[in-house]
């Protein structure tokens, strides 16, 4: 069966294009869904029309991409969790509970399927995971697991020489003072 894609579906194509489908497929989800129409002689001629819209619909949705992306990446989401011998956790962190938590630091609707997570994370450590807004947008974000009363600090390479630097200013305060 031949439709004209009116809408972008994953996996199938972009609107406004022609796809050969199963007949199955297209008659019991594309076209109840207003996903797609048959493609006939008079919507050929609409497809052009279709096309337009798509693309602009598609601008948009990149610029709102973009800007979540901008928003999210980098974000570190810190998880405690109980965990026995060799950090393996009672449970585990799965994709939605990284999405709620997405949602609700940032104020979004981020679905859990847009988290690139294989399989739901069973130990104690950290993991970069990317969330894929759209086709060609993605963000990045830290997923910290902790054992459960454990604070998390962030280990960076700025705060030990910050660290060095403030007890070196606080010898040579010191050392005058004395004499």
């Amino acid at each position: 069966m031949k439709v004209l894609l009116l809408q972008d579906v994953d996996n199938l194509g972009l609107a406004g294009e022609v796809a050969k489908v199963a007949n199955g497929y297209g008659r019991n989800y594309l076209l109840p869904q207003g996903l797609a129409m048959l493609a006939t002689p008079g919507a050929l001629r609409q497809a052009e029309t279709i096309r337009q819209a798509g693309e602009l619909q598609r601008a948009r949705e990149k610029e709102d991409a973009l800007a979540i992306a901008n928003q999210i990446n980098g974000a570190v989401l810190v998880f405690e969790r109980r965990a026995g011998e060799r950090d393996k956790l009672y449970g585990s962190v799965t994709a939605t509970e990284i999405s709620q938590a997405l949602n609700d630091k940032f104020g979004l609707d981020i679905h859990k399927r847009k988290i690139a997570l294989p399989e739901p994370i069973r130990t104690l450590g950290e993991w970069d995971l990317s969330i894929k807004l759209m086709i060609e947008v993605s963000a990045f974000v830290k997923v910290v697991v902790v054992n459960e009363g454990e604070v998390y600090a962030p280990a960076t390479a700025e705060e030990p020489a910050a660290e060095v630097e403030a007890e070196a200013e606080t010898e040579a305060e010191a050392v005058p003072a004395a004499e």
